[in-house]
């Protein structure tokens, strides 16, 4: 190769790397996270000679509203990772990032990273149907910017984080189906808010539901929860769902006075008793409805969307009577 030849290779080069937007410490950081998870295929667009903010490489987005271009969001989807691998703590080293998705990885494993804490612009934190197991950490609520904590689908163990409620923006945790033990902390009634979203479901809690809960989305079916659930329906002001299915909550329904918004109440497979409320044929909004298998009594108020709703949604209790079911004697 001539000596010209060489001074041109060496233009190109630098000339290549002045124009790439990406961040070298950020792409530095992406190189780690695919080898520490395998350099597993989907991931093969994560290349050294490219720039990782060309919308080329795979689930990744920079911040270009800002100019900065740094990695604003890191979504890691479908990979069939060639044997268990925890999940990568380099992530930690991505300072700017806004959101954080793993979804459908079986072979992700072990225990979220302490290093996650040092993400402190993040505000979308996804982790669903993988295999990442542990306690939810603690240090998520030094994360002030977090709105939504999804974990659903995974191995989590423990007792749910009390300190979750001192984050100011927090507007939906989800944590269905996991391992998780213990009570629902009476913290989490400072979730409060029209758009809030609390969904626990198909865990293993125990305990009362901590009776000032007002939130506008709440499925805490598939538990263990017990007790007395009326205030937490008569003072929901907010609340539009509301699916407590298969506990074993007790209490007196006729005595509850059900929020205007409602749209969803699914209460089957519990020991509630009493009549149905007087208030129940008055809701205007109410499209989902079940009070199935437990040990309520009397006719089945006429009006509005109650007959709409078949038997099914009625049927095992101990005395309710009127359409759809059998005529009261």
């Amino acid at each position: 190769m001539t000596s010209f030849s060489i001074l041109m290779v060496i233009a190109l080069s630098f000339t290549r790397a002045l124009s790439e937007l990406c961040n070298p410490q950020d792409k530095q950081t992406l190189l780690q996270i695919k080898k520490e998870l395998g350099n597993p295929t989907p991931l093969s667009s994560w290349h050294p000679t490219t720039d990782c903010c060309n919308h080329r490489w795979s689930g990744i987005s920079c911040d270009t509203r800002t100019k900065t271009y740094r990695i604003h969001e890191l979504h890691l989807i479908n990979l069939n990772l060639p044997k268990p691998y925890p999940i990568p703590s380099s992530i930690g080293n991505l300072p700017y990032l806004n959101t954080l998705n793993f979804d459908t990885i079986p072979n992700l494993v072990g225990p979220i990273p302490p290093s996650f804490a040092k993400l402190t612009y993040l505000h979308y934190f996804y982790i669903t149907h993988t295999n990442v197991s542990g306690q939810i950490p603690h240090f998520l609520s030094r994360i002030k910017t977090l709105v939504t904590i999804q974990f659903s689908h995974n191995q989590l163990s423990g007792t749910l984080p009390t300190s979750l409620s001192s984050l100011p923006n927090l507007a939906a945790v989800s944590f269905d189906r996991n391992r998780i033990s213990g009570a629902i902390p009476d913290s989490y009634a400072s979730f409060s808010g029209e758009s809030t979203v609390l969904s626990l479901s198909h865990n293993r809690l125990t305990g009362r539901i901590p009776p000032k809960l007002d939130i506008a989305f709440m499925d805490l079916s598939h538990n263990m929860l017990e007790g007395d659930a009326s205030s937490v329906l008569s003072n929901n002001k907010n609340m539009q769902v509301m699916i407590l299915a298969k506990n074993m909550l007790a209490f007196d329904f006729g005595k509850v006075v059900l929020p205007g918004k409602l749209e969803t109440l699914d209460l089957r497979n519990n020991r509630i008793y009493g009549t149905l409320p007087k208030g129940l044929a008055a809701l205007k909004h109410l499209k989902m409805f079940n009070v199935s298998y437990n040990n309520l009594c009397g006719q089945i108020p006429r009006g509005r969307n109650l007959q709409r709703f078949d038997a099914s949604s009625y049927a095992h209790n101990k005395c309710l009577c009127g359409s759809p079911l059998p005529a009261c004697t």
